[in-house]
């Protein structure tokens, strides 16, 4: 919800100095700049402004152009004055969010481990002793550490995901092409994706909401009714991993099953090969073509790795890249066939935590360890999130979803049930299995968890709606029982069903026979006048049955 800018801005500048982290930030906008422009939200929201992101402070990842910040993708001789905000910078500014600063990065958005940046290594939020993840470390860990409420990054192989796994936060990223990347510097242009990092789900929800306003539409895919379908593959198929980590992720499976998800298996072999080829194969030429001619001046503070990276990928033989193009293609082909009718696939978003001494040690094979999972979404032009999903040895563990274009919402649903306790529904009407409503459940991912029926103090009428539905009162006597069925979804399900009730309908405290009370659909007391009362036939099933 929105709140006062002003005082959350100046609580954020608190924060800063509390945390003595300055390897966060490339270039941190003095406070009076920030509070100027948290003055004026306060203001437009006054006059009457609708802002659904007023009072949220904002950190971007410093290859995204902000104005009056210098843009230098991690590298300060490369840095440029920006004309103007970045589409994606602009929509969430308009929708009353602050700008405090650009934040520190994988030089050239090359890395999955936060360490390549002359700005210094960035330490995880949690395990300072561990990397913060990359190439969007900075954001990530200003979100965790309570600076920013949301943050942008960008997402080519995984630096939306890898950094929300490693601080404990959730890292949404939506299909390429739907969010602007117009005023970002590019790391592989066909492949990347601005991201959004949040501590909720539906503080990422609302984000990216704004950012995909005005985008090109998306149509998410049609999905047979029923509860949510989730696909997992053998944990064999994971590859190494660090110690805990395949319990971890069996434990994040079974949450899915026991909140009434279906789980099915999949081949993971057309990602994991998909996902070797994004560094190893000819898609890495595309990085020469971003910044290679910067790259081959060799200006002293390039990083080692990155620079040796996008050299090596001058000398590609074009030939290759239509090889690997078409290799490509039948490993989505593949890909796509074994997701099937699945809403989401579920992954660990990495194999492991590697340590700052880890990376030192080894800078390209722990990076690319860290990819496993995540370098073929963008390859494959699917959505993806990051979510908490436990913890390891006291370190979080984070998990991710992966869909096809246009199902961020979807996503998100699922990934709630990893992150919030379904929440339980009575339903006695046309919500009830078989009849009209009740896609409508199904479509917020819920499951019927038992028949029953109500206490004996209700009383049931036909209402003149379309479709026909009854409307359920409480009374203080003369009430009987009335059939029912207890259903499990989502917080943001039941949160879909409530903002699209029409009236009469309501939901409030239901009693059940057994005594439990929970929330369930009831009726305003003035739509029943003239309705006929039809308690007697014991529900609205057997009403509408009645022949």
């Amino acid at each position: 919800m929105p709140h006062p800018a002003l005082p959350r801005i100046r609580a954020a500048y608190h924060r800063i100095a509390e945390l003595d982290r300055p390897e966060l930030w490339i270039t941190l906008r003095p406070q009076a700049d920030a509070e100027r422009d948290a003055r004026a939200v306060d203001a437009r929201r006054a006059a009457g402004a609708r802002l659904p992101l007023a009072g949220t402070v904002l950190a971007v990842k410093g290859n995204i152009d902000v104005a009056g910040l210098p843009t230098t993708a991690g590298c300060p001789s490369f840095a440029y004055e920006p004309e103007g905000d970045a589409p994606a910078v602009a929509r969430l500014k308009a929708a009353g969010a602050v700008v405090i600063g650009t934040t520190n990065m994988d030089q050239f958005a090359t890395g999955l481990v936060g360490t390549r940046s002359p700005y210094g290594a960035v330490r995880s939020a949690l395990a300072p002793e561990r990397v913060a993840g990359g190439s969007s470390s900075g954001s990530a860990v200003a979100v965790a550490l309570g600076v920013a409420d949301i943050a942008l990054g960008t997402d080519t192989a995984g630096s939306g995901r890898v950094p929300a796994a490693f601080n404990g936060i959730v890292g949404l990223k939506p299909a390429p092409g739907l969010v602007p990347t117009t005023g970002v510097v590019p790391a592989c242009a066909s492949l990347d994706c601005v991201s959004v990092f949040a501590r909720t789900l539906a503080e990422a929800r609302l984000t990216l909401n704004v950012l995909a306003r005005g985008g090109p539409p998306v149509a998410a895919p049609a999905r047979l009714p029923g509860p949510w379908r989730v696909a997992v593959p053998p944990t064999e198929q994971l590859g190494a991993l660090d110690d805990g980590w395949a319990e971890a992720y069996e434990a994040a499976a079974a949450r899915l099953e026991e909140a009434g998800a279906e789980l099915s298996r999949i081949d993971l072999s057309p990602f994991t090969e998909a996902a070797a080829m994004l560094y190893e194969g000819a898609f890495v030429a595309e990085r020469y073509t971003a910044v290679g001619a910067f790259i081959d001046k060799g200006t002293p503070d390039l990083d080692p790795a990155v620079a040796g990276i996008i050299r090596r990928a001058r000398d590609i033989p074009s030939h290759l890249l239509f090889a690997d193009q078409a290799r490509l293609g039948a490993l989505r082909t593949a890909a796509l066939a074994g997701l099937g009718a699945a809403d989401a696939l579920l992954l660990p978003t990495t194999p492991g935590h590697p340590t700052l001494d880890d990376v030192a040690a080894d800078p390209l094979g722990s990076n690319a360890r860290l990819g496993r999972f995540t370098n073929s979404t963008n390859l494959f032009g699917l959505a993806a999130v990051a979510v908490p999903a436990g913890e390891v040895d006291g370190r979080p563990f984070g998990a991710m979803l992966i869909g096809p274009a246009g199902t961020d919402d979807t996503l998100a649903t699922v990934a709630a049930l990893l992150t919030d306790p379904p929440v339980s529904l009575a339903v006695v009407g046309a919500h009830l299995t078989g009849l009209p409503l009740n896609p409508q459940l199904l479509a917020s991912g819920a499951r019927m968890v038992r028949t029953t029926t109500t206490a004996a103090e209700y009383r049931m009428y036909a209402l003149p709606t379309d479709p026909p539905k009854p409307g359920l009162v409480h009374v203080p006597e003369g009430g009987a029982a009335i059939e029912a069925e207890l259903w499990e979804l989502p917080p943001a399900g039941l949160g879909r069903l409530v903002a699209a009730l029409p009236r009469p309908m309501t939901i409030g405290r239901l009693r059940l026979a057994d005594g439990t009370t929970t929330a369930g659909f009831l009726c305003e007391p003035g739509a029943l006048d003239g309705a006929p009362d039809i308690t007697r036939f014991g529900g609205w099933r057997a009403y509408t049955n009645r022949g």
